[in-house]
């Protein structure tokens, strides 16, 4: 019965056909219409969300394109800027570099006028040391003329105390002037202020005594401008060493 049902479900659209008449579809075929017209539709769909995408993705480029042309001209903009900003920059960089070079040309002649009136002031202290130092000696000239000439009109029985005289006024201005006179006679040795030119056996004195002064030595201010020349002891005890006080912790 199932077969002769089937045979007659197929009989029956060919009948129709050859009549002219609509042939009703199975429900399978409707399915399958049904299915592809969704899958036209959808296919559809996509094409015109992309078509509609491609029109919404072009439209910001055209937006864009005034911003582009814009953009093109702001680095012009900003190159010529940047150029000015450049030079203006190089012109105060060269006003800086002359007024330093001012500056040191300036210094260098204050210091060469500062050096030269250092020199003269120098020269000029030399020059009244000097001239106070012989303005000290010029009494001691005339003391030494009187007394030659004294000696020569009463004879030379009083020249050896005017020479004594003139010699103490000679040693005088040189003390006031800071020259101190360097005699160790008796005194231990100092290689610092005497020279020693000779040596004399004592066995009685210390050893390395000075014996006698043969040049007497002179020291200005700390500083020895002449060492004494002495002799000096040999064969003597030796010199015993300065006491040391011994202080209490």
């Amino acid at each position: 019965m199932a077969k002769s049902g089937k045979d007659d479900a197929v009989s029956i659209p060919i009948d129709d056909a050859n009549t002219g008449a609509e042939a009703p579809s199975s429900p399978t075929c409707a399915n399958d219409s049904a299915t592809a017209a969704d899958a036209k539709s959808a296919a559809e769909g996509a094409a015109a969300e992309a078509v509609e995408a491609e029109v919404l993705e072009g439209e910001p480029e055209e937006a864009e394109k005034p911003a582009e042309d814009a953009e093109g001209e702001k680095p012009a903009d900003d190159a010529k800027a940047e150029a000015e900003k450049a030079a203006a920059e190089l012109a105060a960089a060269k006003a800086e570099a002359a007024e330093w070079k001012d500056k040191f040309m300036r210094l260098h002649a204050e210091w060469d006028t500062y050096r030269r009136r250092t020199n003269e002031q120098r020269e000029a202290e030399k020059v009244r040391a000097a001239e106070k130092l012989v303005t000290s000696l010029l009494p001691v000239i005339d003391d030494f003329e009187r007394t030659i000439d004294y000696a020569e009109k009463n004879g030379e029985g009083e020249l050896l105390g005017g020479v004594r005289a003139v010699h103490s006024k000679f040693v005088g201005v040189l003390e006031r002037d800071g020259v101190e006179v360097i005699d160790p006679a008796g005194e231990a040795f100092d290689a610092l202020e005497a020279q020693a030119v000779a040596t004399v056996p004592d066995t009685e004195a210390f050893d390395e005594t000075v014996h006698e002064v043969y040049q007497k030595g002179y020291r200005l201010g700390a500083k020895v401008i002449r060492p004494a020349m002495v002799t000096v002891t040999t064969g003597g005890p030796k010199r015993p060493k300065p006491e040391q006080d011994e202080t209490e912790e």
